[in-house]
This record gives structure tokens, sequence and C-alpha cells, in this order.
């Protein structure tokens, strides 16, 4: 007998069909003596909906009331999953963040789990009940109220839970059926990988792989949870993501990631003087703006030029916070160019193979495709580009690294 966490994204969920589909899976688990615990999005297509409502709304809205409305998709699945399953004669019953309860800081739209509270989940589970828990949200107790975790939280929700739960596993269950060395709606030559490291899995999320939220990567190599990706609609192996002792045989890359939710800002004629890294970024930290790329110019006349990137979505935000603060930092302009994509190659090999980014910037040159920002760190090299050039980046780098089945 195992204790599993099983976690259906929001594709898995998208339509009753789906749900019976889900709770069929379930239902096998149970059936074959392992405890289950569930953990649903929202079903596919909803929290986007919620999303645009907000930001309709208000580009700039309060962000405890946005998490208030996000929340809501998967109040509904958690309630649908476990009517399904009590179709089927599987004991259910849907618990909402607050009711794990799953405590979190106050960081609304980006909260951070502090604790979860397992016991009261175990003893229902080792009497026989599956719990079906909403994953993307929380609670913050200070002010008692609803927070969520950020895009892609619901496996930082069902790895965190696995961790509690002390659960042999957490399968997070997609509308692909593993990891891939690249997107394969782009390069269709793409090999699945049986076998991941944490870290490179890490690596690949936070530079755009939409396979498992950077955060959930993050938790699971802190917690020791091993992490298995499986197709919701095919009876395939999936891919394990594990400790790097577990994998015989380290390839120099493991696979490319683009994304195209990022933003450029470029800060002209900034003045070139102790602090003023540290004025620029201080409050785009304090209002929870991500900062990614940093690329600074030597200046030559007492100012200098700044460049970073942000997520596209808080490109927004970060404008409106730099030009409140303009006459403080000094700078003569911003320019934001949106229109931008980030190409990485992510493999832990890279540690004892030189020649990685030669080989990345020369491929890229062939192609014609003009670097704007690099930035890299041990077991990853990245660029930006202009999004036009996304998928023919993304394709000739992976036959550059002799990653094409």
């Amino acid at each position: 007998m195992a204790r599993i966490v099983m976690k259906f994204g929001g594709t898995s969920v998208g339509d009753l069909d789906r749900i019976r589909n889900v709770a069929a899976r379930v239902k096998r688990e149970v059936d074959a003596g392992h405890q289950v615990a569930v953990v649903v999005s929202a079903m596919a297509g909803t929290t986007n909906q919620l999303v645009k409502w907000c930001q309709d709304l208000s580009p700039l809205h309060d962000a405890r009331e946005y998490d208030v409305v996000v929340a809501t998709g998967e109040q509904v699945t958690i309630g649908l999953v476990a009517i399904a399953l009590q179709a089927i004669g599987v004991e259910a019953r849907s618990w909402q963040g607050w009711q794990v309860p799953i405590v979190t800081d106050n960081a609304h739209g980006k909260a951070r789990v502090e604790s979860i509270e397992g016991a009261e989940l175990i003893r229902r589970m080792e009497e026989g009940q599956v719990p079906v828990v909403a994953g993307f949200q929380g609670i913050e107790t200070a002010r008692n109220r609803v927070t969520t975790l950020g895009r892609g939280g619901s496996d930082l929700s069902a790895v965190a839970l696995a961790a509690a739960l002390k659960a042999d596993r957490c399968d997070i269950y997609t509308d692909v059926d593993g990891v891939y060395t690249t997107d394969p709606r782009i390069v269709p030559r793409a090999k699945k990988l049986e076998r991941i490291s944490y870290e490179e899995m890490l690596e690949l999320a936070s530079v755009g792989a939409k396979v498992l939220q950077t955060r959930s990567v993050e938790l699971a190599m802190k917690e020791g949870v091993r992490v298995q990706v499986l197709s919701s609609f095919e009876d395939k192996p999936g891919s394990l993501v594990v400790d790097e002792d577990e994998i015989m045989e380290k390839p120099i890359v493991s696979g490319i990631a683009y994304s195209r939710d990022e933003a450029k800002v470029t800060l002209r004629r900034l003045p070139d003087r102790p602090g003023v890294a540290a004025r620029v970024f201080g409050p785009l930290s304090a209002s929870n703006v991500n900062v990614d790329m940093i690329v600074q110019n030597i200046g030559a006349d007492g100012s200098t030029d700044m460049t970073f990137t942000v997520g596209r979505a808080d490109l927004p935000r970060a404008q409106d916070i730099l030009n409140k603060a303009k006459d403080e930092l000094g700078f003569e302009a911003m320019v934001a160019d949106p229109e931008v994509a980030k190409i990485s190659v992510v493999g832990i090999g890279m540690r004892t193979h030189a020649g990685v980014a030669s080989t990345m910037f020369k491929a890229l040159a062939e192609k014609g495709i003009n670097i704007q920002v690099i930035s890299t760190s041990e077991i990853k090299v990245s660029v930006l580009v202009a999004s036009d050039y996304t998928e023919l980046a993304v394709r000739a780098l992976h036959t550059a690294y002799g990653l094409d089945a």
C-alpha cells in the first residue's frame, strides 16, 4: 500500500466526461489498496476568464479582491470531482484551502505556503475517504483572507500536500504524457525523458517549460518528494522528477525551454553611482514584481543604461512604480518592449563540458537571430530574442544539441 497525491490540471477536468475519467483513475488507485488524496485545478479556461474580468475592470486591481475572484474556479471543481467519486462508490469529501488549512503569507496573487496541517486528512485517508483538495489557494491567518499561489499554483499545492501527508509519490496528471526535451508542438521530434533531476526541472520550469510550476519543483527538491508527470488521457509511462543521484547518464543538455511571458524594460541614462540598482529594484520587490535578466552598461559620462526583464503581466505595475520614482531615480527615459521571448538550454552535464554557450550563439547566428540579453547559471544559458523568432530558435537549438529523436 502506498500513500499517493494525485493532481489533475485544468484540461484534465475540462468537462464532465473528463471529470468522470479522473474519478475512474482515482478509483483504480483506491481499489489497488492505496491511500489517495486528490488536488485539482479549475476547469480549463476558467481561471483565464476570471483573471480577464479583474484586469478589464482595473489593470491595477486590489490583489486581495483578485484572489477572492480567481480562487472560485477550484471550488467548483472539487465539488464536482467529489460528486463524481461518490457516484462510482468511492467515499470522498471536498476541501477548500482554508479548511485544510493551507496557511500562506500575505503576498496576494503569489502567496507562499508556510504550513499545512495534514493530521485530519491523514485520519480521513486511513478510514478510506478520499480528500479532494482545491489547488492554487490557501489562507493568510493574520487577516483571515483567501490567498492564491500564482499561475500553476495547483502543482505547488499538490507537492506541499504530498510533503505534509508524507506521501510516497506525487502524480501530476496533465495534457502531456511526460517531460520532453522541448515543446513537441514546436519540435515534433522532441523526446520524452524517463527521468530528470530536480535541478534541471527547476531550471526548465523557471525559464518557461509549462509542465510543472517552478515553486512546486523547488519544494519537491527541498522536501524530497518524488514527482511523476503523467497523461490524464493515455495509459503511458510518465517522467519521474528525482534526485540527481538516481540518474545514471547525465546529458550535456536535457532540454530547450522558451517563454513568451516576458517584457523587457530599459532605463536610459540612469545616474551611474553606488546604490542606484537597489533604488530601482527595491520598490519592484516590495510590490512582488519579479525581475529576471539584468544587464547594466558601463557608463562613460556619469550615466548608464540598465535593462531587465519582468513578467509581461507585471509590466504595467512595473512601469507605474518606476514612473512614480523617476525624479528620485533620475533616469532620462524608460523604454518597454513586451514583444520578446526568453530561450534557454538546460542540462546538468554543462558543469563538466565546455562550449555549450558558443554552440547556442553559433546556431542562432546561422539563423539570423539577434541576441538582446544573455544570462547564465551553472546548468543553464538563457538569451532574450524578438518573440517572432521563438519557434525558429527552439528548433535550431534542439537540432544543434543533438536532441532530435
